[in-house]
């Protein structure tokens, strides 16, 4: 009915409202997804793609968009590498690996706001400053006051691709309810997130932010009549103006009450800066009990940045095991392969009992 069509509608705006607030980016630059995978799809494949283009993904990302990744490289010939992001977890600069990383036909480089495995926070700004406006690099030999000299008369033009802006697209899965964020002054081009994680919303709601910068050439993926515009006639005239283009038809739209109410509890407890404050304070404090225990070791050497939590076994048992054994105690925490670890999540409202039973449980298998 029109009546049904009218609140189905309605639900999506208030839904893209309500996230585009938390992000501190106009509603019109969110498309509402099922979650952070399709998300990263939509940038990955509306791209227009050519032979020989280069793609930067980091060495820590999630295998999903790695798969993704690859089905690119083999449909379109594109050249594809990783940055070595995971040896700067204790040392090293991020920003600098992926400067070294970019070529002069780099296109696209993917990385994480918060690397899955090892809870290492990168500078996202800082890093899109480095893909956006990267050091010129004349295309002639020498660079004296007469190469400076036609730089400023006019010829920037002809600068190789390498000064060109390689577009930025976060697999945002483990930062959205966790950072306070301004994605409009980071200057990030796509942000794929969920709802379901640390915003404790329903599975299957997520979104993808779209600048206004990059939707000018960022092309539909999957498309149906919600990211389309039609005459009176049923005639389609084109897309969408903004990032609801992305959108598909039906979706469960009873989730998208459940994610507002689910954003609307967390402000219940405090604001994102003091919900972030207090989860560095819980992951703190869990990261200060293991390093104590013998034969645990964390990955991170000082206190994380964030609510990931990654240790390993020094005793040779393997982490599968601890991970059952603490499962059937009521504790959930898992394995992650690369790198070989245990990863624990601490939330604003996990409590310090429940830190204390995890570390003691351990202590047993370990001690």
């Amino acid at each position: 009915s029109g009546e049904v069509g009218a609140w189905v509608v309605q639900e999506a705006m208030l839904t893209r409202r309500a996230i585009a607030s938390e992000l501190a980016v106009p509603a019109e630059t969110i498309a509402l997804t099922e979650d952070v995978t399709v998300g990263c799809n939509i940038a990955l494949w509306g791209i227009d793609w050519k032979a020989g283009d280069h793609l930067l993904l980091s060495d820590c990302e999630h295998p999903g968009i790695v798969a993704s990744v690859m089905e690119l490289q083999r449909r379109f010939n594109i050249e594809v590498s990783f940055c070595p992001l995971a040896a700067t977890l204790n040392e090293g600069s991020p920003v600098q690996v992926i400067a070294d990383s970019l070529q002069p036909n780099t296109r696209l480089l993917v990385i994480s706001h918060i690397l899955w495995n090892t809870g290492q926070v990168l500078p996202l700004a800082e890093i899109v400053n480095v893909c956006h406006e990267p050091p010129l690099t004349p295309p002639w030999q020498g660079g004296g006051q007469e190469d400076l000299s036609l730089i400023q008369g006019g010829l920037q033009e002809e600068l190789p691709a390498k000064n060109k802006k390689v577009r930025v697209l976060v697999d945002a899965a483990q930062s959205v309810g966790v950072l306070p964020l301004n994605l409009i002054d980071s200057g990030v081009d796509f942000y794929a997130f969920t709802g379901h994680k640390w915003w404790g919303g329903p599975e299957g709601l997520g979104g993808l932010y779209v600048s206004a910068e990059a939707l000018a050439d960022l092309h539909p993926v999957f498309i149906g009549w919600r990211g389309i515009v039609t005459d009176a006639n049923a005639k389609v005239l084109g897309w969408k103006s903004g990032s609801q283009r992305y959108e598909i038809a039906t979706s469960a739209y009873p989730l998208y009450a459940g994610l507002r109410s689910a954003i609307a509890l967390q402000h219940e407890w405090g604001t994102i800066e003091k919900r972030y404050a207090e989860i560095c304070r819980l992951s703190k404090y869990l990261w200060e009990c293991l390093s104590e225990l013998p034969d645990v070791e964390c990955l991170r050497k000082s206190a994380p940045e964030a609510g990931l939590v990654s240790f390993r076994l020094t005793n040779g048992m393997p982490h599968k095991q601890l991970v059952d054994l603490l499962e059937k105690q009521g504790i959930m925490v898992r394995t992650i392969l690369s790198p070989d670890c245990v990863r624990a999540c601490v939330h604003y409202f996990t409590t310090e009992v429940e830190i204390d039973t995890l570390v003691g449980a351990i202590a047993t298998q370990v001690v």
